[in-house]
C-alpha cells in the first residue's frame, strides 16, 4: 500500500504545482483587469484620482512581471527536486 500512496503523491506534486502557478497568475491578471477598468470608468469623471489608479496600474504590472519571473523560478526549483528525488 506504501508503493500506491508513493505513487499517487509522485503525480498529485507536479499537479499541484502547476494549479498553484495558474492561480498566482490567474489572480495578478484579474487585478490589473479590475484597476484598468477603475480607470476607464474614473477618467471621464475624477481626472486626479484617474491618473492616481494609472500610477498604481502600472505598478501593480511591474509587480506582476517580477511574480511571474519567480513563479517561473520556483516552479523550475520544485519541479526539478521532485524529478531529482525519483532519479
Amino acid at each position: 500500500i506504501l508503493i500506491i500512496i508513493d505513487t499517487i503523491s509522485l503525480f498529485i506534486r507536479p499537479l499541484a504545482l502547476g494549479v498553484r502557478l495558474t492561480a498566482n497568475l490567474t489572480a495578478g491578471h484579474l487585478l490589473i483587469q479590475l484597476t484598468s477598468t477603475a480607470v476607464l470608468a474614473l477618467l471621464s469623471t475624477i481626472t486626479t484620482l484617474s491618473i492616481l489608479t494609472i500610477i498604481i496600474l502600472f505598478l501593480l504590472i511591474i509587480l506582476e512581471l517580477a511574480l511571474a519571473i519567480i513563479q517561473a523560478y520556483v516552479f523550475v526549483l520544485l519541479l526539478s527536486l521532485c524529478l531529482q528525488e525519483n532519479i
